[in-house]
């Protein structure tokens, strides 16, 4: 072992970590501190991480890669895990350890180590993007390597070494933010009856305290990208911001769910995310204006699989680029504007329009029939009841076991 690149954050764990790995291993550690749009003080973070032990500490400013090609994707997807979570978390792991690897290849390390738990899916989603980018590094997770079992260990061991902290004993969520979103999980929220106490939520306004008034946003798509917010175009991490900024003052993106996590356990997360939330809907508006009904169809049945290889860890795998692909040749249609009404927490689509709709009020209305040959409908239905007849006619017995009062 050469020397070891640490993804850090300067919080608890990794700070604890920093230390061990310099008493353990005795080899120079490279700190690294990837920028995906969390509110902190960087320089702090560098100064902590020299003053515990590093050789060097290094931020990245992954903001723009992180919006471009992990967030944009997984809305041209409409990537939801378990009908529910937009995979902030899940999106921003492979962001961050592409950053890890390019770091550490370049400053000649041989090992990554994380501060992801035993327990939780992190260790998975670093771990499987490092052997899909850079097989020949080493991992060292020392949450299944060293003897400390609880955060309450590594408080004993930070007063020990005089690591200073930024949680205390009696409020120690554990929380995570980027630009996408944040997520809280630990203390009071480990009991799934407790409902989050108000003074978690750090970026969405409680939506009882919301304005009064609703607000409505247009958002304009060009094939599946969301490129302007009310007509101004908007650079990805502005556009963001913007959605994030609008949503979060209507209480907007607030969910509260149980998930299944990779490594098979159940966990309570609670996450705010504001600004994809209203993207998304607006997305899904666009497409179905100009989406071909098989090809919704067929994309919509790729949904949960793309979003469950994310949430996995899988993002690198051949299987989820493959399935990318499709989705992004399935967008070069989706260019449109959808409208979204934000009011007291919720937000809903109430409008949309595009150059590329196959949407034809011509043919939908019940005014105008002229287009349409209803006669034609007869044959239709009994072209596609062939079969139903056939099955029910040699099956007299078995229709009237599932239907007795038939």
């Amino acid at each position: 072992m050469k020397k070891i690149l640490l993804a850090y954050s300067g919080g608890l764990d990794t700070s604890c970590i920093l230390t061990w790995l310099k008493e353990k291993y005795n080899v120079p550690i490279v700190a690294y501190c990837a920028n995906v749009g969390q509110e902190e003080d960087f320089e702090a973070v560098k100064v902590k991480a020299l003053k515990t032990g590093a050789e060097k500490c290094i931020v990245d400013d992954l903001k723009a890669e992180f919006v471009k090609d992990f967030i944009w994707p997984s809305i041209q997807a409409n990537a939801v895990y378990e009908a529910v979570y937009l995979l902030g978390t899940s999106l921003a792991r492979p962001c961050i350890a592409q950053g890890m690897v390019e770091a550490a290849l370049r400053e000649g390390c041989d090992y990554i180590a994380h501060g992801a738990t035993g327990k939780g899916n992190d260790q998975v989603r670093f771990e499987l993007a490092i052997k899909s980018l850079a097989p020949q590094l080493g991992v060292i997770a020392p949450w299944r390597e060293w003897e400390y079992q609880s955060r309450t260990d590594l408080f004993a061991y930070a007063e020990k070494h005089g690591i200073p902290l930024p949680i205390t004993k009696e409020k120690p969520y554990s929380m995570d933010a980027n630009l996408m979103h944040i997520s809280y999980e630990g203390g009071i929220l480990e009991d799934p009856w407790q409902e989050a106490p108000e003074n978690i939520y750090l970026w969405t306004k409680n939506p009882e305290e919301a304005p009064d008034k609703p607000q409505y946003v247009e958002i304009q798509f060009e094939q599946g990208v969301p490129v302007a917010i009310d007509g101004v175009k908007l650079e990805p991490v502005a556009l963001l911001e913007k959605a994030n900024e609008m949503a979060a003052a209507h209480g907007v993106g607030r969910i509260d769910l149980v998930e299944n996590r990779f490594i098979g356990i159940k966990s309570r997360g609670v996450y705010e995310t504001p600004g994809v939330t209203i993207l998304m809907q607006a997305h899904q508006a666009v497409e179905s204006l100009t989406l071909d009904k098989e090809v919704a169809h067929l994309k919509q049945s790729m949904v949960s699989k793309i979003a469950e290889l994310t949430y996995n860890g899988f993002w690198f795998a051949p299987e989820t680029q493959l399935l990318h692909n499709f989705i992004k040749e399935s967008q070069a249609s989706v260019t449109g504007t959808a409208k979204i009404k934000m009011y007291k927490g919720t937000s809903m689509v109430v409008a949309r329009k595009s150059e590329q709709s196959l949407y034809s009020e011509k043919m939908t209305s019940f005014e105008n029939m002229s287009s349409f040959n209803p006669a034609d409908s007869g044959g239709f239905i009994n072209i596609n009841g062939l079969r139903l007849s056939a099955w029910s006619n040699k099956n007299a017995s078995i229709k009237k076991s599932l239907h007795p009062t038939a």
